[in-house]
């Protein structure tokens, strides 16, 4: 389709090159330029330009292929990297504060590039410093000025040796002596280490550290996070009783310097505790401008769901690559055909569409929910920097700890069995390192990990879920959450009782349909987790027994289904709403609906054991769908690549670049950049001395 006629697109997005590909995107039905302005919109597309097209043009960011960088060099060249990206300052202090989603863009086209660099950047700029701009007050606002000019460099140290997931358990202890006003932090053994602290292991010279506050008396208080130097900024030589190295060599991400941390009666000074949610006077006496401590930790929790939202966006920018590498790859792999001459492209097959298409659609539709949730998130830091110590406050912080505590698992798990299928749809090609695909499933690997494990995340969602039926259950208290999320709740009976009722596979190709038998599928399995619990009770179990007894085939099917619900509803709305440009209806319209049939099909027996579904019709009718779906989308497949796909230097695989021209790509890729054609470096060395047959002979 010819594109729109507005300046801004044309002059954002460049037209693509002509090749093989064009064949597809001749067929699209909408034209991608209009599509990429109406998602992301002109600052957003502007900034990425910005950002790619710096980063081809610096030889510093140039690509290392062909050579097989050490550790140490790892971890200089991010270094170099994210001092260079700080000295261009593609986004001010005013601009991330005004501006959330521009944010949110600079992590996914720095993680798009590279996710060491992407990492080392977040983990310094946002995650360091947004949570002393958020935890913290005015006071500690001098720090801010010197991490945009690497004065000092920072990390975020929650995690120990022997705790991960249960933060709350955390054994680094904080103990106020009023006659210096200082917090002394301590590490009581090797278990309680700060472990796996990402920039901690060479770089980091500041630490928001989490520890256990005590005031005198040997009151605690819980978890608070403190400003603790580990490093002296000019020498990078630890400081007086900080103990901290290096992790060595992971699975990947090895430009980013995972470390470690124990601390021995390190005085910090009481101003370095950051204040938000709660103080400590000269004198010893705590304070929080909290009612109870419930309050208090749902304030506090909007730091930790940070981290969180940041990874759904990570493993959702980790599918894009690896679909957009796999779905150009399969427009231009021809294989077999009808006649013993003719060969078709490997997308032309419904098993390859069926392999590939719901993970794109999967993207569309978690990049929208992601989006959202990174703005509710700025939503609930701008309210803390206000001082808003409200019930809704308090409220809003406990549903984003939700989401988030649902939406990483969701979304890394998506990511991770979406770039396998796309490592494995690509075949032999896609095995090859050149061409990405193992670094990316590589790199998504650990969001599956760290901020919290996936399994362990989602107690904390379902849990959220139980508590809200209890407090309706028993005082009749309304079912509803500052982003609407759980209002449906309110009419839980009612919607207990419907069942499928499409009559043909025609009706069911709009999101409408899942989103109605998602409603059902959260009540039913509320219902029956909660039932679980109260029968566990009554059997004899405690509280701990009976969680960990309901979680597998109730709570954790729970948690997966109401963060669904809400990606579906969330983007169901989205591309609903009557300012949706008549062009992109259709295509919009088709995207969500498959990822709503496709992600409701994983429930199929379930939805069958409730009894919402009856008969065999019903299931075939979902399954039919999703089929037809995938085929109607399947000519539009190149053109929402190339909404979401960065420029080639970015994407870096040669079976994936934009012009199509595969075997050229890879040819030129391994002959070039590879040395192929060398003998072995060992082989002299080899050839004088290996044994003769003679000799072996005479020696048998």
């Amino acid at each position: 389709m010819a594109p729109p006629s507005e300046g801004g697109a044309d002059a954002l997005l460049p037209d693509l090159p002509k090749g093989p590909l064009q064949a597809y995107r001749s067929r699209a039905s909408f034209c991608w330029k209009e599509l990429a302005l109406f998602l992301e919109g002109e600052d957003v597309l502007r900034l990425k330009k910005t950002i790619f097209s710096t980063l081809e043009n610096d030889p510093l960011f140039a690509h290392s292929h062909g050579e097989e960088l050490c550790l140490e060099k790892c971890r200089e060249l991010s270094f170099l990297r994210c001092q260079r990206l700080l000295e261009l300052s593609f986004l001010s202090m005013e601009d991330m504060v005004a501006s959330p989603l521009l944010v949110q863009t600079l992590i996914a086209c720095l993680g798009m590039y590279d996710w060491s660099l992407g990492l080392k950047f977040l983990l310094h700029m946002l995650t360091f410093g947004s949570a002393i701009y958020s935890s913290g007050s005015e006071r500690h606002l001098k720090y801010l000025p010197k991490i945009f000019n690497m004065e000092i460099f920072g990390c975020f140290a929650v995690t120990e040796l022997s705790h991960g997931s249960n933060a709350k358990a955390v054994r680094t202890t904080a103990h106020y002596d009023p006659t210096t006003e200082e917090f002394i932090i301590h590490t009581p053994d090797f278990e309680a280490a700060k472990f796996w602290v990402g920039n901690m292991g060479k770089t980091a010279t500041h630490a928001v550290v989490f520890a256990q506050l005590y005031t005198p008396g040997g009151q605690c208080h819980g978890l608070h996070s403190f400003v603790v130097q580990i490093r002296d900024p000019k020498t990078l030589l630890p400081m007086p009783g900080v103990m901290v190295g290096d992790m060595g060599k992971k699975l990947g991400l090895n430009g980013v310097d995972n470390g470690f941390a124990m601390f021995h009666k390190v005085r910090i000074p009481r101003q370095d505790l950051l204040n938000r949610t709660g103080d400590v006077t000269p004198e010893g006496t705590y304070v929080t401008p909290f009612k109870d401590d419930k309050q208090r930790f749902g304030a506090s929790l909007g730091t930790l769901s940070f981290g969180r939202v940041t990874i759904v966006g990570m493993s959702i920018v980790n599918l894009k690559l690896a679909v957009s590498i796999a779905l150009r790859f399969s427009a231009t792999r021809c294989q077999f055909g009808p006649t013993d001459g003719e060969e078709v492209p490997v997308l032309e097959y419904q098993m390859q569409q069926w392999r590939l298409l719901p993970y794109l659609a999967a993207i569309y539709a978690l990049d929208h929910f992601s989006k959202s949730l990174f703005l509710d998130v700025a939503e609930l830091q701008q309210g803390l920097a206000g001082a808003d110590h409200g019930a809704r406050q308090a409220e809003l912080g406990r549903e984003i700890h939700a989401l988030a505590s649902a939406g990483k698992p969701l979304a890394s798990w998506t990511a991770q069995r979406g770039i396998q299928e796309c490592r494995e749809a690509c075949g032999g090609h896609g095995y090859l390192a050149v061409n990405r695909l193992g670094d990316l499933r590589n790199d998504n690997d650990p969001n599956c990990t760290y901020e919290g494990d996936n399994n362990v995340l989602l107690q904390q969602t379902s849990s959220y879920l139980l508590s809200l039926l209890a407090r309706h259950i028993q005082g009749g208290a309304r079912v509803e959450s500052p982003l609407r999320t759980v209002d449906f709740l309110e009419a839980y009976p009612d919607i207990l009782g419907r069942r499928f009722t499409c009559p043909s596979v025609d009706s069911c190709l709009d999101s409408a349909v899942p989103l109605a038998a998602y409603e059902w599928l959260v009540c039913y399995l509320l219902r029956e987790s909660h039932q679980k619990l109260t029968q566990e009770k009554r059997s004899g179990s405690n509280d701990f027994e009976a969680r960990n007894n309901s979680q597998v085939y109730y709570c954790r099917p729970l948690a997966l289904a109401f963060l669904e619900l809400t990606v579906v509803r969330r983007f169901h709305e989205y591309t609903h709403q009557p300012h949706v440009p008549p062009g992109l209806r259709a295509v919009l319209g088709r995207l969500s609906a498959l990822y709503a049939l496709w992600s409701l099909s994983q429930h199929t027996a379930l939805l069958y054991q409730g009894g919402y579904f009856s008969g065999e019709r019903a299931g075939k009718m979902i399954q039919n769908a999703i089929l037809d779906l995938c085929s109607k989308l399947k000519d539009d497949a190149v053109a929402l690549v190339d909404v979401i796909a960065p420029p080639d230097f970015v994407l870096d695989s040669p079976i994936g670049r934009a012009d199509g021209e595969l075997y050229k790509n890879l040819w030129t890729a391994v002959l070039l950049e590879s040395k192929v054609l060398e003998r072995p470096s060992w082989w002299a060395e080899f050839s004088i001395r290996k044994p003769r047959m003679g000799s072996l002979k005479s020696k048998l």
